[in-house]
């Protein structure tokens, strides 16, 4: 069943460079809202209208190409067929190639394996870059009518959640206070790889675009040269595998008897909190978290699924559980009403992980310049703080500086085996942050600003949790999100987030959050000729891609000044 159509006119080849990224990425949002608002007044026969038009929809086609092509991390991926996608003709191409009244035939995925935190390696499904872009059109129908459905204790791969939320709310039910204090800490035995099609294929229903979705379950993956059929899972890899993931774990609260009220809070003597196959279930007893694993051990098999004997347990609040990263736990304090208090820190396991990249990055970097060494380290170093900045994580950040000052000692004198302390020091040491009293940074100190990050400059910050079921994709909600995605600047220099408050925090080529995924660059409205020195009004915070196209316009205007402007 041909999924996607164009309508009956025929249509030139689409110049990348020349697309009005507003007015496509309106219409996507537009036609999204539209159809979760749909779902919401459950006029099934206006949804699938609407998805239908949605899959026809030239924006969806170009949004998608470019989501897969430009801003996915697998861009350059290929997949069975061993074909990328880099350059702007060959995208128009792509999008012409969705495009067509065909019957799709999906192509087998490209099995590769990565490495997983135990030492085991977790097999992925890389599709071909067609099929990949059609997913992603399919995604865009699919999610806005289950955004609608979706529960509020559902927080991962899904637009406007994410961890920090699951452990904002774990915050919330783990408090001292409440009375939910054993844990079902569970593990859902290769969730991805054994979720039933038949369920899945079922739950999706009359969705117009489903015999696509079976094709790209039963398409089988091609590892040395053979092809393996797929009898059950939805590979990881893929850009729709996460909502079907989701999709397939719906209805988790329903099965535990867990119930809430209209501002999203719980109501019953359990709660749940799900980032997609990893969940925790809090409860007042032992006898009834036992109780909770019997249930969804049942309900998690008529999905195909089951839970990991060696991985699922039972503790108490007192003996903690990691969940993403974090470790939550109860220590008692006599201090306190209670007599505890709560402690949500960065695991051990997350902290030997981030040592172990930084040990392994330090050894590649033993003969680099130094200026490639802090670049190749501080968004390593920015990345893991800010992740783990909303718990309880000076004292271990303070413990990985000093961590790093050791290897940035071992780092100096390997390279300077004869020089003396008192000159290392003078050359690569110093107070290099003007907004820092420390005398004690690691860097160039013969050049400004040249310097590697602390762990410890990055001030503990609480996450807000999102509001009950809400979703980007409800069109009374546009208020919310706009302000709620104003406090994402954390992974911006101190330049960059003036920029990006003086535009709102929207790419002015796109009209897009600049907190979108997508990667940023500053660019410099005044010709490099004509450019004086360096301010704030004479610089804009772009898309990556969206810098790309402002250069190959090459369109330029004067400024008040009579000066050349590139936008």
């Amino acid at each position: 069943m041909p999924a996607t159509s164009c309508v009956n006119r025929t249509e030139g080849p689409t110049d990348w460079h020349a697309i009005d990224w507003k007015a496509a990425n309106r219409q996507v949002r537009r036609l999204r809202q539209r159809i979760f608002r749909a779902t919401q007044e459950q006029d099934w026969d206006k949804v699938q209208s609407l998805q239908r038009l949605m899959l026809r929809s030239r924006a969806n086609a170009l949004v998608s190409v470019r989501r897969v092509t430009q801003t996915n991390q697998g861009k350059k991926t290929p997949g069975v067929d061993k074909l990328v996608v880099k350059t702007p003709a060959a995208r128009g191409k792509l999008v012409a190639a969705v495009r067509q009244y065909q019957p799709w035939r999906a192509k087998p995925t490209r099995r590769v394996y990565i490495p997983k935190a135990n030492g085991k390696k977790r097999p992925l499904g890389i599709p071909t870059i067609a099929d990949r872009a059609l997913q992603a059109m399919v995604k865009n129908a699919l999610e806005p009518s289950w955004e609608a459905q979706f529960e509020a204790i559902s927080y991962g791969f899904r637009p406007g959640r994410g961890a920090h939320d699951a452990i904002a709310k774990i915050f919330i039910l783990a408090s001292p206070h409440r009375t939910k204090k054993w844990i079902l800490d569970a593990d859902i035995t290769g969730a991805f790889d054994n979720i039933s099609h038949e369920h899945l294929l079922a739950t999706i229903g009359t969705f117009p675009a489903r015999e696509l979705i079976r094709q790209w379950l039963k398409a089988g993956y091609m590892e040395e040269g053979r092809t393996y059929p797929t009898a059950a899972g939805t590979p990881q890899g893929g850009v729709i595998s996460p909502l079907l993931a989701n999709i397939a774990l719906h209805g988790m609260e329903e099965a535990l008897g867990v119930s809430d009220n209209k501002r999203g809070d719980m109501r019953s003597k359990r709660a749940v909190v799900r980032y997609a196959d990893d969940f925790v279930v809090f409860c007042e007893s032992r006898e009834d978290a036992e109780a909770a694993q019997g249930e969804l051990a049942a309900w998690l098999t008529m999905r195909g699924l089951t839970l990991s004997e060696e991985k699922t347990r039972i503790v108490h609040l007192t003996d903690g559980f990691d969940f993403l990263g974090f470790n939550v736990r109860q220590y008692a304090d006599k201090r306190t009403r209670t007599g505890y208090k709560l402690l949500i820190k960065p695991s051990k396991p997350a902290v030997q992980a981030i040592r172990k990249r930084l040990r392994d990055e330090w050894k590649h970097l033993e003969t680099a310049p130094l200026a490639t060494v802090i670049r190749r380290l501080n968004p390593i170093v920015r990345g893991w703080a800010n992740y783990f900045r909303i718990g309880v994580a000076s004292q271990t950040f303070r413990t990985l500086d000093f961590w790093m000052y050791r290897r940035e000692v071992r780092h100096v004198k390997k390279k300077h085996p004869n020089k003396s302390q008192k000159w290392v020091q003078a050359r690569y040491w110093g107070q290099l942050n003007e907004n820092r009293s420390d005398s004690w940074v690691f860097g160039n100190t013969q050049k400004a600003q040249a310097y590697l990050l602390k762990f410890a400059w990055f001030n503990i910050e609480r996450h807000v949790l999102v509001k009950g079921r809400a979703s980007p994709d409800n069109p009374m909600l546009q208020a919310y999100w706009w302000a709620r995605n104003k406090g994402t600047t954390a992974d911006l220099t101190r330049r960059e987030i003036k920029i990006a408050k003086g535009q709102n925090n929207m790419c002015p080529v796109c009209g897009e959050s600049l907190f979108n995924g997508e990667e940023r660059e500053t660019h410099h409205r005044a010709m490099r000729d004509q450019r004086g020195p360096e301010n704030q009004d004479d610089c804009l915070l772009v898309h990556l891609y969206c810098h790309v196209q402002i250069h190959s316009e090459k369109q330029t205007r004067l400024d008040a000044k009579g000066r050349p402007l590139l936008l």
